[in-house]
């Protein structure tokens, strides 16, 4: 947690020791406050110029792998960014790692919303993108591009990602035409998994991996900028990756795409033991274990009276406390 301090002034005249009375001597002096609500805390060491668009490009041209990771609110958007991502998604998975929902198509646009403006306080150099939720692009182009800006203006993001392939061509033709930046995403499509009998992979057929080729070209057209591919065969992926022009961005898609995407409560490790992951998902790490043992520790600690120990308090001037008890111990015997 980081705290930053702000000192307050509040002048009085001296007054002789003599005519102190208690309401005087409980007056506010000059003191240094410390808050532990700082945004920000320190910069990164070597901080980042904002990546664009043209960032992106020029990493897809240099076959470089292009670093995708999902956040849901400030502190995972912060450190995200601090960890030096190239892109960050505001996916509409925090459903369920934020709040607690069967599946995405639960989410509303307005908590979409809410999480990505929360995600833009951290001042993110990284390209950020704001997922579209179920019921909010479907209908019509105009109601596509009606709620692509109000994620671009209220929610404070870069981009917008929708699901779908060649019938959702249009819609992405009237976002970009109005000059915001669409990142497709075809394969298994987590909003439609009812339709697709589940999360299921998809392209393991002939058939399938036409369809999924047909649809890459089609958003390619339509204007996306990217593609995610979600849970296709390896191979299949890295064959429409070398069919396209622009970025595909994998997730259970093998390391043939032009980068990677993971949902960052799955690959931190921040579930507890028993929990569904999916087989493509690498747990780089154990938070919730590490959460569990310093909660632990600080309960035991304050149930033994460990904590908060002295040099966890602010201590007051000797002389000042006794003449505080003093004064004290006189208005209780006044009374």
């Amino acid at each position: 947690m980081f705290r930053t301090p702000s000192r307050i002034v509040r002048p009085r005249a001296p007054l002789p020791s003599s005519s102190r009375t208690l309401s005087q001597a409980l007056l506010p002096v000059a003191h240094v406050r410390w808050s532990s609500h700082s945004p920000l805390g320190t910069a990164p060491p070597n901080a980042r110029k904002p990546v664009t668009i043209n960032t992106l490009q020029s990493l897809y041209r240099k076959n470089e792998p292009i670093t995708m990771i999902t956040a849901h609110d400030f502190p995972s958007a912060h450190v995200a960014d601090h960890a030096g991502m190239d892109m960050i998604l505001v996916g509409d998975s925090l459903a369920m790692v934020a709040l607690g929902m069967e599946d995405t198509s639960e989410v509303l646009l307005e908590e979409m919303l809410l999480h990505c403006r929360s995600v833009a306080r951290a001042k993110t150099a990284a390209f950020t993108v704001g997922d579209m939720p179920m019921g909010s692009y479907e209908i019509a182009p105009e109601q596509a591009l009606e709620t692509a800006i109000r994620i671009i203006k209220e929610g404070r993001v870069k981009s917008v990602k929708l699901e779908g392939g060649k019938e959702m061509a249009p819609a992405i033709a009237k976002i970009t035409s109005a000059g915001i930046p669409v990142v497709a995403h075809i394969g298994l499509t987590p909003q439609r998994q009812n339709a697709l009998g589940g999360f299921r992979v998809q392209g393991k057929s002939t058939a399938s991996a036409l369809k999924l080729l047909s649809d890459a070209l089609a958003v390619q057209d339509a204007g996306a900028f990217c593609v995610v591919l979600e849970a296709v065969p390896a191979e299949v992926a890295a064959l429409v990756t070398k069919k396209l022009i622009i970025p595909t961005i994998g997730i259970g898609a093998g390391n043939g795409t032009s980068g990677q995407v993971l949902v960052q409560v799955d690959m931190s490790g921040y579930f507890p033991p028993g929990r569904f992951i999916p087989k493509f998902v690498k747990k780089y790490g154990d938070v919730w274990s590490e959460s569990m043992r310093a909660l632990t520790e600080y309960k035991t600690e304050v149930k033994s009276r460990a904590y908060p120990a002295p040099e966890h308090t602010y201590p007051m001037p000797k002389e000042e406390f006794t003449e505080f008890e003093k004064l004290i111990e006189g208005k209780r015997s006044s009374l």
